[in-house]
């Protein structure tokens, strides 16, 4: 184990501790790294501390530690160099690693029930079953069995983001059966590409279509000979520039898909669909909700789905509408979620925000830095959205987080932080206070 992956955690465990306060942090940072070794310079120990506010515990590892893109009770699966990484006590240890040359354009991945990994570069998506000694390429499939390729970019170090999600959490217990479903937030950076939701019901092994929007004349790629081909379903109207969220509600059996971005000319592209998938047919019946411009509620991310009520945090923006942008937390009936009189707002940030996630009371939510004065905004619950907080961890600099993980066994929440809203920048780690 290396020095520093011990003694920062050592240093997070007597962080959290009910009797810890900062200054017997510093001191015993300081004692615990002259103890380990001689060579551990205080500099080193104080980039292990992070901070701290009233309602949380907040770290972020130094950047010669592996990047760690998602994780799952004790798992952690990182990338660094050209390597990939699995670790089985919350990145204190990684025994597995592999060669994966690509590595550094790993866009999205997940920790399947089963212990499988599946992974994505910009256009290619890997499974491996055997904790990274091997894994092999999956192609996804069409309702019809066939294969769904990706497009010849006319750039090729532009591919397109054809897995990448905005949301973090993808794997939902359906009738007692783990499913894994998520759509790709693209068409920001990387090139142009479909938009997709894609599903799994046998852990990673297949993947196939569970929705494909359609040609979004805005979002092709540039350079096309003329009569090349569009990207997306030549037979679905609705188009959409991204896929903001996707979640599960159990107590009705369906999936809601929310997207962005404006209307272009070509009609909105922001819209909610309800979904049920049929096990026995493998097959899915989605219905629009809702279609609207970017100045509304539904322009969000976040959906949560919590004692049968659906909650969720819009970035809307566009055109204000009487010097006022229709943004907050809200709440509301599923079966009368569109109906906004019938609405519950919860909090106002007051900012653009397409992220948030709910965890045993807690809701963590982030701030659009672009969009905010907050250099990294969080927002924060800690009472089941009874109160709220905002905090500026602007030591950070301006930083969006993005992919919130549920809480790892030792208790943080993960979230990546992005470089302005959407480039790789940092991982981000948050600990609710008792």
């Amino acid at each position: 184990m290396k020095a520093r992956s011990w003694l920062r955690m050592k240093l997070l465990h007597m962080k959290a501790s009910p009797s810890f306060n900062r200054r017997q942090f510093i001191h015993r940072s300081i004692a615990a790294g002259t103890c380990l070794s001689a060579g551990l310079s205080r500099d080193l120990v104080a980039a292990s501390l992070e901070g701290e506010t009233e309602h949380f515990w907040y770290r972020m590892p130094s950047a010669d530690e592996p990047y760690i893109d998602t994780q799952r009770d004790n798992k952690a699966f990182a990338f660094q160099g050209t390597q990939i990484m699995l670790s089985e006590d919350n990145g204190m240890t990684w025994p597995h690693q592999a060669e994966f040359p690509e590595a550094q354009n790993i866009t999205f991945s997940v920790i399947l029930k089963s212990g499988n990994v599946l992974f994505a570069t910009r256009n290619r998506l890997f499974l491996s079953t055997d904790n990274l000694k091997t894994h092999r390429e999956i192609i996804v499939k069409r309702p019809d069995g066939s294969n769904y390729l990706p497009h010849h970019p006319v750039d090729p170090k532009a591919p397109g983001w054809y897995f990448h999600s905005l949301d973090g959490e993808h794997c939902f217990d359906v009738n007692g059966k783990e499913m894994l479903v998520w759509g790709n937030y693209c068409n920001v950076l990387g090139g142009s590409v479909p938009v997709n939701v894609y599903y799994s019901t046998d852990s990673g092994e297949t993947v196939k279509l569970a929705y494909a929007f359609g040609q979004n004349p805005t979002f092709q790629q540039k350079g096309a000979v003329p009569d090349a081909p569009m990207l997306g379903d030549p037979d679905n109207k609705l188009i959409a520039r991204h896929v903001h969220n996707v979640a599960y509600n159990p107590t009705e059996n369906a999936f809601y898909v929310c997207t962005g971005d404006i209307d272009r000319d070509y009609g909105n592209e922001v819209h909610w669909l309800r979904g049920t998938y049929d096990s026995t047919t493998d097959e899915w019946d989605w219905k629009p909700l809702i279609s609207v411009n970017s100045n509304s509620r539904f322009k969000c991310g976040g959906f949560n789905f919590i004692d049968g009520k659906m909650y969720w945090i819009a970035d809307a923006n566009g055109l204000a509408i009487a010097d006022r942008y229709d943004r907050g937390i809200f709440m509301a009936d599923p079966a009368e979620v569109i109906d906004k009189s019938k609405h519950t707002l919860l909090f106002n940030p007051g900012y653009e925000s397409a992220n948030m996630l709910y965890q045993e009371g807690v809701f963590v939510a982030t701030h659009c830095a672009p969009a905010s004065p907050y250099g990294c905004g969080i927002i924060w619950s800690p009472d089941k959205g009874r109160t709220w907080a905002q905090y500026d961890l602007k030591e950070f600099g301006p930083r969006s987080g993005c992919r919130i993980n549920k809480k790892n066994s030792d208790g943080w929440f993960r979230m990546d932080l992005r470089k302005g809203w959407i480039e790789r920048a940092e991982v981000l780690f948050l600990k609710p206070k008792p």
